[in-house]
């Protein structure tokens, strides 16, 4: 497994950033107070601080892992980016040819999901809307980037949404998209320059209900529609993120119109080379999320 960039609580409930080996719990010190400060950076000047640091031998227990995203990142999502993101979103419209559309236009869709202190990370609570019946996670390949639009890394989003509101009107696709635990993103960026092919990435996910797998899948990037600097591209186009970005590159395995999301459900993402992001599902209420903004930098519910 890749070393990882990861935020997390410390033995003293200190916010520490650093870089960690597959799921090790400790974790070489990186001198900064947050994510987004090291995506300002360039890529070289990254790499840099990332080998400065593992040959410091300044570590730290891991306490608690937060998501890897804070200050002004914030996270954008692409959609049918893969066949079977078409068809699914076709499926479930009325109003399926604006997706058939836009998976040939050259502009791709993007969409504006989380600013960072709302995204919840590995071991977190994801939400469902009580206003919503179909209800899918959404296992993506996340890009992680710098101010200048660089890829810097990689990263596991699970872009949860609400199929039928979206699907009633394509207009509803904030409502569908944006809301309470709908962002969860982890466990870590994995550095750009530890993946051998970001082209031949398999993706897993499963959903888990009283013990049993009530629904899985596999797939690859290999089945992207489009390329990554393409999705860049237009994400930076007369747009500027001056501390970086996380761009979701939408998903190749969705579940069937009868399936949904449901409170007490285990969803597990896997990524090759990345690692596992698993959160259970709650009910996306301010009660059951009130614990995000009751500390914006440590956030342990």
């Amino acid at each position: 497994m890749s070393n990882q960039l990861i935020r997390f609580l410390d033995t003293n409930n200190e916010v520490k950033v650093g870089i960690r080996s597959a799921d090790s719990n400790i974790a070489s010190l990186i001198p900064t107070e947050s994510m987004a400060s090291l995506l300002a950076l360039s890529l070289s000047e990254l790499l840099s601080v990332v080998e400065t640091a593992l040959a410091s031998g300044a570590t730290s227990e891991i306490h608690y892992l937060l998501p890897p995203v804070d200050q002004l990142t914030e996270v954008w999502a692409a959609g049918v980016t893969y066949k079977r993101s078409r068809a699914a979103r076709e499926e479930e419209s009325d109003h399926s040819d604006v997706y058939s559309r836009v998976y040939e236009a050259a502009r791709p869709e993007l969409f504006f999901k989380s600013v960072a202190w709302r995204v919840v990370g590995h071991g977190e609570p994801i939400g469902v809307r009580a206003d919503s019946t179909i209800n899918a996670p959404e296992p993506e390949l996340a890009l992680v980037t710098n101010a200048a639009g660089e890829i810097v890394g990689v990263t596991i989003c699970d872009d949860v949404s609400s199929r039928n509101i979206e699907g009633e009107n394509p207009l509803y696709l904030p409502q569908a998209k944006v809301y309470l635990g709908s962002a969860a993103v982890g466990p870590g960026i994995v550095p750009i320059w530890e993946i051998e092919d970001i082209y031949a990435l398999d993706i897993s996910v499963k959903v888990e209900r009283a013990g049993e797998i009530i629904w899985g899948g596999t797939t690859s990037t290999h089945e992207m529609h489009r390329k990554f600097e393409e999705l860049v591209g237009y994400l930076f186009m007369n747009m500027s993120f001056p501390q970086g970005a996380i761009l979701s590159t939408g998903t190749g395995l969705v579940p069937n119109m009868d399936f949904n999301l449901s409170p007490g459900d285990l969803v597990a993402v896997e990524i090759a080379s990345i690692g596992s992001l698993e959160n259970r599902v709650i009910s996306a209420s301010q009660e059951n999320f009130g614990w995000l903004t009751n500390n914006l930098t440590r956030r342990a519910h």
